[in-house]
């Protein structure tokens, strides 16, 4: 791809997204890629499925076009709708219909939040057929070789109320994400905020404490976006004790027993 087309297509990641791999995941996707098989990522809160796509699209040279998804999403807000102007009515291509157009990588974040008489419109682009209907311009859109589908969502956060249903389920491949190994997570936020390793690790063996409480009063643990934040906080000159309880504590909890856990460990940690 030249540099030209790098210029004109506005998804397309110039700069290299920093991703520190845990496994053999990233050539299992590039696997996946060339396959043109749909990809779905589980993994908690904050734990980088994101920055995987992102990685993985600037790697492959691929546009991304991302889509957060949420509850009020409907099947309009992914393929598109008519718009009223002074002149008539236009199409307007929504984000799914465009990445299928183009040969993008389109990400659905989090799709457990959309309704399942939302998500439904992506199952014939996740089997052999590779294809979108548009029902309201009567039109039927094969996609371009190029094209891939990749979903994510938190298996922490499932319910019967919130899940993906089996028929849609098995239409992927799947990966399973966690939070790094101490020492790897230390090196991320060394690379992503310039600290230094002392406090990175830290930061890390304050994480590793609040994750053990997840059950135990937490819905979940310190994650790693987090983790930078704080590091971030750290390295413009904030005091540790006031970064730690401003970035990793008030975010995640409101109970007062875990909070003062948890700022009694910062403290011990930094003392």
């Amino acid at each position: 791809m030249s540099q030209a087309d790098n210029t004109a297509n506005p998804y397309l990641i110039t700069t290299e997204p920093f991703y520190q791999p845990n496994s053999n995941e990233v050539t299992l996707y590039e696997a996946a890629y060339q396959a043109r098989l749909p990809v779905m990522l589980k993994g908690p809160t904050g734990c980088g499925k994101s920055r995987f796509v992102e990685h993985m699209a600037w790697k492959l040279g691929k546009p991304l076009i991302t889509v957060a998804c949420n509850e009020d999403m409907t099947a309009s807000d992914l393929l598109g709708r008519y718009l009223l102007e002074a002149d008539g009515t236009r199409w307007l291509d929504g984000p799914l219909t465009t990445a299928v157009r183009m040969g993008a990588i389109c990400y659905l974040d989090e799709i457990v939040e959309a309704r399942q008489d939302t998500t439904v419109v992506i199952h014939p682009l996740t089997d052999h057929r590779r294809q979108l209907p548009l029902d309201k311009r009567g039109e039927l859109i094969n996609a371009h070789p190029d094209f891939q589908l990749v979903i994510s969502y938190n298996p922490g956060y499932q319910s019967l109320m919130k899940d993906l249903k089996q028929s849609t389920k098995q239409r992927f491949v799947g990966f399973d994400f966690d939070y790094p190994a101490a020492e790897v997570e230390s090196g991320i936020l060394v690379k992503e905020t310039g600290i230094d390793a002392d406090t990175a690790s830290k930061l890390v063996s304050i994480g590793n404490i609040a994750r053990k409480l997840k059950g135990h009063g937490l819905d979940e643990g310190i994650s790693t976006r987090l983790m930078v934040y704080a590091a971030t906080l750290i390295k413009g000159g904030v005091k540790p004790y006031d970064a730690c309880r401003m970035a990793l504590v008030r975010p995640i909890t409101d109970d007062a027993d875990i909070r003062s856990t948890l700022d009694h460990a910062i403290d011990a940690v930094f003392a």
